[in-house]
């Protein structure tokens, strides 16, 4: 099962959506699968099975990468999965890093899962 994620741009403001696996990096390199950008906010998107860590991970190489300001930059970073193996501790721990490192609101949940901005 392929895991989905939909954004629901209430405000019809501009937003831009760019593939980053494959297009915007083509190297080898691990990364997220989605970079969109609205309201001045940075969203990483990483759509997997199960293999949480590897997911965040792809998503920290990504922003190192793509944010156009790691720290000031506001951002949400999404990893949607079919099931989470992470205890809830684990997961308060990597929203804390991801808040403190990469200015970043980190969102688990399961597929499929719906948000908007």
């Amino acid at each position: 099962m392929k895991s989905k994620l939909t954004l629901e741009n209430t405000n019809e403001v501009q937003s831009e959506s760019v593939k980053v696996d494959g297009c915007e990096i083509k190297d080898k390199s691990i990364r997220c699968d989605f970079l969109h950008i609205a309201k001045d906010i940075e969203f990483y998107i990483e759509l997997k099975g199960q293999d949480l860590e590897h997911a965040l991970n792809q998503i920290k190489t990504t922003i190192k990468r793509l944010s156009s300001n790691i720290k000031s930059v506001p951002k949400k970073s999404y990893v949607i999965c079919t099931r989470s193996p992470l205890t809830s501790t684990e997961i308060q721990n990597y929203k804390r890093e991801f808040k403190k490192d990469y200015n970043s609101e980190l969102i688990i949940k399961s597929s499929p899962y719906t948000d908007k901005y």
